[in-house]
């Protein structure tokens, strides 16, 4: 049965649902199988060692989303080589690689959970009253550990993305 946990996030101020485990810093990162705008599978052993700082959207197609992937990306230029950055949303990859093309995105590969939601599910992200994924920024190290997790607690707010981008370079 999938764990449900409340209390963890809001949207538009109303208390949300999230499905799946509390995730923590030093754990075992969960494995997962999204794909990418090819259709192609993405699971954690293509992060095998690097480190891989994923974001993760409701939808590409919203004002915070859009910014939060535009930002990312502009940062994602000065990381280095070893750091892979990607976001995943529930965005089906022909709309991701649309909206890629349109913002100019080239250094965030983006990923979608559409088919078998395991990443909003093994990572704890799935909104339960949504059926889309919270609002999350998590850095894997290059040994498979969690190293760095904020669910950002309004899923309309920014993450924190100096912290962020700190953990990620901390490691490489």
């Amino acid at each position: 049965m999938t764990q449900k946990r409340t209390g963890v996030i809001t949207f538009k101020s109303n208390p949300m649902t999230l499905l799946g485990p509390d995730v923590k810093v030093g754990d075992a990162a969960p494995d997962f199988k999204v794909v990418d705008n090819a259709l192609q599978p993405v699971t954690l052993a293509d992060c095998k060692g690097k480190i891989c700082l994923i974001t993760v959207v409701p939808s590409l197609d919203t004002p915070v989303c859009d910014s939060m992937t535009r930002k990312f990306n502009q940062e994602a230029a000065k990381l280095p080589d070893n750091v892979m950055v990607c976001t995943i949303s529930l965005d089906l990859p022909f709309a991701q690689k649309r909206w890629c093309g349109n913002a100019g995105i080239e250094k965030v590969k983006t990923l979608s959970d559409y088919q078998d939601r395991s990443f909003g599910l093994n990572y704890g992200l799935l909104i339960d009253e949504l059926k889309l994924l919270a609002r999350a920024v998590v850095v894997i190290d290059a040994n498979g550990k969690v190293a760095y997790r904020e669910i950002v607690k309004e899923v309309t707010a920014e993450p924190d993305y100096d912290a962020a981008l700190a953990a990620a370079k901390k490691l490489a």
